[in-house]
């Protein structure tokens, strides 16, 4: 959070604001991030929001037009919250930077900065120069928090991982050639849902897909629309036909990342039925997971969460190539015959730093992200 004498207890609820509408559209903004920008003006009883934008289904409009145009006139001498820097490179329409001059606006505070080398420290320095008063980093973790996946991408050049385990209290994720078991209560697994909403894609190896034939699709009521691409990591094409994730290809994108070694056969049935396929590099018997990572960030995809296996978890976890971990814990046992869980909330891997903490039902979660 920023803290000092142009930064106001109004900025902070603002911007607080700001980044809670920026959230509406998290995962649906193809390969732009979802932003937020309010247009605040000075009324009689104080500061008021005249006009809100978020950026559009599918990534354009951006949010800055859309506030500007909702607030019209009432924009000039107002002050602008915008959760990302806005752009300042010339596409097929104008800057957003250039909006926000162009519109009279006089203030300008902003939370994250964007780390686009067509953007990174541009846009706030258009703004400067036409006279506008720019307030930086407000907020600024806040924000970047829920940009991490277009952060990642656009520095690492692959997509966000987060790692999502349910686990059981003698840190159990399964029992052993049983298939699904449910180790945590009916508010959790809702929560679940809600964060594949907000998902470019979930991921899950070929065991898992092969045990629990999963669908890995967001079925909370007015969410369905929502469910995100499903991936499974499969080097030997072996899912198969009958499972539920390939019947529901067509209605819900199913990508399968497979070696050179897949037999063509079995591809061909996949094919079929509407499944797609990444070709990727093998490494010792494996699926080369960075390079599978930088393909994916070189499609645009910016959020990838991992929901399963063991093995496959343990070898993101392995390779350093996980940046947030969400554990839900549940109060239960398991037992004798158990699938041990990678981790648990007693042996994070160094470098991870607490986030945040909640209870879902009789449930706990705790979330960890890589410190940086």
């Amino acid at each position: 959070m920023a803290a000092g004498a142009n930064v106001s207890d109004a900025d902070l609820r603002f911007m607080a604001a700001a980044i809670r509408l920026a959230r509406r559209h998290k995962g649906l903004t193809g390969t732009n991030p979802s932003v937020a920008t309010l247009v605040v003006a000075q009324h009689g009883n104080g500061p008021a929001i005249v006009g809100r934008g978020t950026t559009a289904l599918g990534g354009r409009p951006h949010a800055e037009p859309q506030a500007l145009e909702e607030a019209g006139d009432r924009a000039r001498g107002a002050t602008a919250y915008v959760t990302l820097e806005p752009c300042a490179h010339h596409g097929r329409t104008p800057p957003c930077a250039e909006a926000l001059i162009a519109a009279g606006i006089a203030r300008v505070v902003g939370a994250a900065s964007d780390p686009d080398p067509r953007v990174s420290g541009k846009g706030y320095a258009m703004l400067r120069e036409a006279g506008i008063k720019v307030v930086e980093g407000v907020l600024a973790g806040e924000a970047a928090d829920d940009l991490a996946g277009y952060l990642t991408r656009s520095v690492a050049k692959r997509p966000e991982v987060t790692l999502k385990l349910a686990v059981s209290a003698d840190g159990m994720i399964g029992v052993k050639d049983h298939g699904h078991v449910t180790v945590t209560g009916e508010v959790s697994r809702a929560q679940v849902h809600v964060m594949r909403a907000q998902s470019d894609a979930i991921l899950v190896g070929i065991g898992t897909a092969l045990a629990d034939d999963p669908q890995l699709t967001c079925r909370l009521p007015g969410l369905e629309t929502r469910s995100p691409e499903r991936i499974v990591i499969d080097r030997l094409a072996r899912l198969p036909a009958t499972s539920r994730l390939v019947r529901s290809a067509r209605k819900v994108p199913l990508r399968l990342a497979v070696g050179p070694d897949a037999d063509d056969e079995r591809r061909a049935v996949l094919t079929a039925a509407g499944v797609e396929f990444l070709a990727c590099d093998v490494h010792e018997g494996h699926v080369a997971l960075p390079e599978f990572l930088e393909d994916l960030g070189a499609r645009g995809m910016s959020t990838l969460m991992i929901e399963g296996g063991a093995i496959t978890a343990a070898a993101f976890l392995d390779q350093g190539l996980v940046d947030r971990i969400c554990l839900f814990c549940g109060k239960g046992a398991i037992g004798g015959g158990g699938v041990r869980s990678p981790l648990t909330r007693e042996t994070i891997p160094p470098g991870f730093r607490l986030l945040r903490e909640a209870a879902y039902g009789d449930d706990t979660y705790c979330e960890w992200i890589r410190a940086g």
